[in-house]
């Protein structure tokens, strides 16, 4: 028989005949392919019955194939089930494949520059062929993931899982946890839109606050390549995001697993005898082998999970994109990612070096030892109470922060910038911008008028009798043909009883002129009583909490107003933005 591969098969065809020496060959394929699997094995596997060869075929690609080494290659039946992994650390494995799977997409279409990143994102949203698809999933990828770890480190805890012999299972799960949440947070600024821009500037201008001072200023240049975010410091986090940040997660990835197979996973907490850990040590009658049952159990959770993130991002979720990023205009209420809301709660708290990096850095250095801090052997509910208790304290703890991280909370703003932020948005569309451009027809509409004729004829006779700017304040009624504006200007009267609660008797004016051709101006003007303040600057108020008015010499009230105009051309993109 010739020693070649080709002139071998046709040796085999004359001594076997060309079916035999086919479906051999196949065979023999097959089985290098998988690492032990014939045809007839993945045949029966399929089938869901039992190996008809021993040694068992199915246990061969757990010590052969490069991939396959590092799961088990059989599990016991209490860990099988939702409880208690509740298949978490295998959702954010696999949301990391579809990070770097659509990660790999957008990167043909970006280029790390200021002067092309955004006009790169305004080309994936309209030209690339599934290119806003592709960035939602790549971008609620994101997000999904952060949550999963989160909850992975959360079970593993609760169930006691990080206890002897896992203790550095659980260190390499914390380390994947600040990976994530920094490879989250560097993609943050690849947008290059204003949302991005300031939440990176914010989030880098911590480092800064490192001491020593010498320390702080030099991390800061390195993280941004120059003193304020530009071209360095996106190439900086682009590689950091592409690069640097994934091979560290997949080198700790790999280790985790390892750890995993080495120790095997946890039973639940009252399986095993206290002190003693019998997870590797499984009865043959209660082994569950990786192929087929686990296989096609995570399988199912993969399809799932697929089906869940692509009804999401076509009906329900769109990756955000606020305008181009502009170093001069800082937005209201820049927040950081809501995975950072925490920090951003610390913050308000007092000092930047202590609340913004002594803490937070003590917490990751906490989760890392903790393991070898709590030495208590039961893993059981019961005996835990303490350890389970100060764990849905810090629960509590980061949802009363990230709340405190909110503009909700410690972010003094007079009312009426809250409503015309909200009605017109810095960045972004908002309700005004998105009423149709045929709705926004010349003429005044007041807040007390709304679509009452009538109370537009008293209001344009009040205002004239005060002496007013008539141009501005003929009041006139909403027509019955803009429909949208009418629910925009209703909005805007409701907004007084929410964001325009230290504003007594405010009312507001939409004024629409036509500025130039297919171009429109609209003035948001609001006008109230001005409060009484006190000696410490805040708002005065009686004994039944109601806000005293300063007055002037007759004893009126002093009245004040802001404003704040917007243009729209009738070829913008914002028609139906906000509805």
């Amino acid at each position: 028989m010739s020693v070649l591969p080709f002139p071998s098969f046709l040796d085999d065809i004359k001594e076997k005949g060309a079916r035999t020496a086919v479906s051999d060959l196949i065979d023999e394929t097959v089985t290098r392919v998988t690492a032990g699997l014939n045809v007839r094995d993945i045949r029966e596997l399929l089938r869901g019955e039992p190996p008809s060869r021993r040694p068992n075929p199915r246990l061969t690609p757990h010590a052969d194939a490069f991939w396959m080494h590092m799961r088990p290659s059989y599990y016991h039946a209490a860990v099988t089930g939702v409880y208690p992994t509740l298949r978490l650390g295998w959702l954010t494995t696999y949301f990391f494949a579809v990070e770097i799977i659509t990660g790999m997409f957008l990167m043909v279409f970006y280029t790390p520059s200021p002067l092309s990143a955004y006009d790169n994102m305004l080309n994936l949203l309209s030209n690339v062929p599934f290119g806003q698809f592709m960035r939602d999933l790549h971008r609620l990828g994101a997000e999904g993931m952060v949550m999963l770890v989160m909850l992975h480190m959360l079970r593993t805890y609760i169930t006691g899982s990080y206890k002897r012999p896992r203790q550095f299972t659980w260190a390499t799960g914390v380390i994947l946890l600040l990976t994530t949440l920094i490879l989250s947070f560097s993609g943050y600024l690849l947008p290059w839109d204003q949302l991005a821009f300031w939440a990176v500037t914010i989030g880098t201008s911590m480092a800064e606050a490192a001491p020593p001072e010498i320390v702080g200023k030099n991390v800061n240049l390195l993280l941004r390549g120059a003193p304020d975010i530009g071209a360095g410091g996106l190439l900086r986090f682009y590689l950091l995001h592409v690069f640097a940040l994934p091979l560290a997660t997949i080198i700790f990835l790999g280790v985790h697993y390892y750890k995993v197979v080495l120790h095997g996973h946890s039973l639940p907490p009252g399986e095993d005898e206290i002190g003693t850990d019998t997870a590797k040590r499984v009865p043959l009658e209660r082994r569950v082998y990786f192929l087929p049952d686990i296989l096609s159990n995570e399988l199912m959770w993969v399809g799932a999970a697929t089906f869940i993130l692509v009804v999401l991002v076509v009906w329900f979720y769109h990756a955000p994109l606020e305008s181009h990023a502009d170093p001069q205009v800082t937005p209201l209420h820049t927040t950081a990612p809501w995975y950072f809301l925490w920090l951003q709660g610390l913050l308000k708290l007092g000092d930047k070096v202590f609340f913004g990096l002594v803490i937070p850095t003590l917490l990751f250095l906490f989760l890392l030892v903790m393991p070898y801090i709590d030495v208590g052997k039961s893993r059981r509910y019961a005996h835990r109470r303490l350890g389970l208790s100060l764990s849905m304290l810090a629960v509590a703890g980061f949802v009363i922060l990230s709340w405190m991280g909110s503009p909700e909370y410690g972010v003094e703003t007079s009312g009426d910038q809250e409503i015309a932020q909200t009605l017109a948005p810095m960045e972004g569309v908002g309700p005004l911008r998105s009423i149709p451009f045929d709705e926004l027809i010349p003429g005044t509409y007041h807040t007390l008028a709304l679509d009452d004729a009538a109370a537009a004829a008293s209001l344009t006779a009040r205002f004239e009798a005060e002496g007013r700017n008539m141009e501005m304040f003929t009041i006139s009624a909403v027509p019955e043909d803009a429909p949208h504006l009418l629910s925009v200007l209703e909005s805007f009267d409701g907004m007084f009883d929410t964001l325009g609660r230290d504003l007594p008797n405010a009312w507001g004016v939409l004024y629409i002129q036509d500025w130039q051709t297919d171009l429109k101006r609209i003035e948001i003007y609001i006008e109230w009583d001005t409060p009484l303040l006190t000696q410490n600057g805040e708002i005065a108020r009686d004994a039944q909490g109601n806000i005293l008015l300063e007055l002037d010499e007759n004893g009126n009230p002093i009245r004040a107003s802001s404003g704040k105009a917007i243009y729209v051309h009738a070829r913008s993109n914002y028609f139906g933005g906000g509805h």
